[in-house]
C-alpha cells in the first residue's frame, strides 16, 4: 500500500512537471474521471465527452484522458488546482465546508427515486443558484452538470429481514444523510472509501454498503456480499460531472463554454442510462451467484419515509446553524419544486434520456449567458 502511494506520488509529480514544462494548447483539455474504466462515471461519462466534444465544438476543442494512476477521485481538487487536470469529476460531498449551498441540496439524496429527475433538478438548481456559483468560483471551478446514480440499496454480508436486524451493523455510507439514517436505525456508519469496499466487506471491517446495485460490477462485490435489501434509499445526485478549471474556462470563448456544458449534459444522461443497464446486469449476476434479495416489509418502508420528512427539517436547521446558510428552508423548498418539475418532464418524456437532455438544454443552457456564466 505504501509503495503504491509513493509510486502514485511520483507519477503525479512527473505529470505536473510535464504540464508546467509544456504548455498545452488551449484547444486540448486534460480530463480525468478519477474512477476505474469499468465505472459509468468513466465510461461513458468521460469517454463520450472525449469522443463527442470535438464535434460539439466544431473542432475547436479536443480531450485527452488521464488515468487513475495519475489522479484519483480523492486527488481531483489538487489536480485541478495544480493545473494537471483541466476537467474532472468532482464530488462536493468531500468538501462540505467549502460548498455548503451545493451540499445542502446534495444532502437531499433520500428524496430521489429517479436518476434522470435528480440529475436534471440538481443541474438547474446549481446553475441558477448565485450562492452556489460564488462557492465554486472560490474553489476555482466552473460548473457544468450533475448526474445521478440510480436508487441506493443495502448490499450486505448479513441478512436484513426487519429493522431490528440493522442494530449494530457497520454500513459504508457515501454522505452525511446516509450516516444520519444509519444511526437512526441503530447501525454504525463507516466512511470507507468506495474503492476499498470489497476489501472492507471481505475482511469483515463493514457488514454492508449503502450503494447502487451496479457497484456489484463497478467494484467486484459479487464475491463479497450475500444479500441485497432494495429498500430505496434515494440517489447520489451531487457529483459535478465535468468540473472545469476556472482559468481554462475563462480562456475559452462563450461558444466553447456552451459546447462543454451541452456535451457534459449529453454525457451525463448517457451515464445515467449506463447506471440503469449496469444495474440490470448486476441483478442478473447476483441471481447467478446466489445472492439473496430480501424485500423490505412495510415497517421498513414506512420508517424510511418518516425519516426523510424529518431529515428535511433537520438539514435546513443544520445548514443555517453550522454553515450559516441564509434562507436554507426556502432553498430546500425550491429544490423540491425543481424535483417536482423534472418529475413531470421525465414522465412526459417516458424516461427517454435523449429527450430529457434536450429539455435540460432548453430549460437551462439556452437561457444562460455564456459571456458571463461561471466567470
Amino acid at each position: 500500500m505504501i509503495k503504491n502511494k509513493i509510486a502514485k506520488s511520483i507519477l503525479l509529480a512527473m505529470a505536473v512537471t510535464a504540464c508546467v514544462s509544456h504548455a498545452v494548447s488551449a484547444t486540448q483539455l486534460r480530463a480525468a474521471s478519477g474512477v476505474p474504466p469499468v465505472h459509468p462515471a468513466h465510461s461513458p461519462l468521460y469517454t463520450a465527452f472525449k469522443e463527442q466534444l470535438p464535434a460539439q465544438s466544431e473542432g475547436r476543442l479536443s480531450v485527452s484522458l488521464l488515468g487513475t494512476e495519475i489522479v484519483s477521485l480523492g486527488d481531483m481538487r489538487t489536480g485541478i488546482k495544480s493545473g494537471l487536470v483541466n476537467v474532472g469529476l468532482f464530488l462536493p460531498a468531500y468538501f462540505p465546508a467549502d460548498l455548503p449551498d451545493i451540499n445542502l441540496v446534495g444532502d437531499m439524496a433520500l428524496l430521489g427515486n429517479n436518476a434522470y429527475v435528480m440529475g436534471a433538478a440538481m443541474t438547474e438548481y446549481v446553475v441558477s443558484c448565485s450562492d452556489c456559483q460564488v462557492e465554486l468560483k472560490n474553489l476555482g471551478i466552473a460548473y457544468t452538470t450533475s448526474h445521478s446514480t440510480n436508487v441506493y440499496q443495502i448490499l450486505s454480508t448479513k441478512p436484513i429481514r426487519k429493522l431490528s436486524d440493522l442494530q449494530g451493523m457497520r454500513l459504508r455510507v457515501g454522505g452525511p444523510q446516509y450516516s444520519r439514517w444509519a444511526e437512526s436505525v441503530g447501525a454504525t456508519p463507516a466512511n470507507t472509501p468506495v474503492g476499498e469496499t470489497f476489501e472492507a466487506l471481505s475482511q469483515g471491517v463493514i457488514d454492508g454498503t449503502i450503494a447502487s446495485i451496479s457497484d456489484i460490477i463497478s467494484f467486484r462485490l459479487e464475491d463479497a456480499i450475500k444479500y441485497i435489501s432494495p429498500v430505496g434509499l434515494g440517489t447520489y445526485h451531487s457529483p459535478i460531472s465535468h468540473a472545469v478549471d476556472l482559468k481554462i474556462w475563462q480562456s475559452l470563448s462563450p461558444e466553447d463554454r456552451k459546447a462543454i456544458a451541452i456535451m457534459s449534459t449529453i454525457a451525463s444522461f448517457k451515464t445515467m442510462d449506463s447506471w440503469m443497464e449496469m444495474s440490470a446486469k448486476a441483478a442478473s449476476i447476483a441471481e447467478k451467484k446466489g445472492i439473496e434479495t430480501i424485500e423490505p416489509n412495510q415497517e421498513f418502508l414506512d420508517s424510511v419515509t418518516s425519516f426523510i420528512e424529518k431529515d428535511l427539517v433537520f438539514s435546513a436547521e443544520q445548514a443555517g446553524e453550522r454553515y450559516k446558510i441564509k434562507d436554507a428552508s426556502a432553498k430546500l423548498e425550491r429544490f423540491r419544486q425543481l424535483v417536482d418539475k423534472w418529475s413531470t418532464i421525465v414522465e412526459e418524456a417516458d424516461n427517454d434520456s435523449t429527450k430529457i437532455a434536450e429539455a435540460l438544454q432548453r430549460e437551462v443552457w439556452d437561457k444562460v449567458d455564456f459571456n458571463t456564466y461561471g466567470i
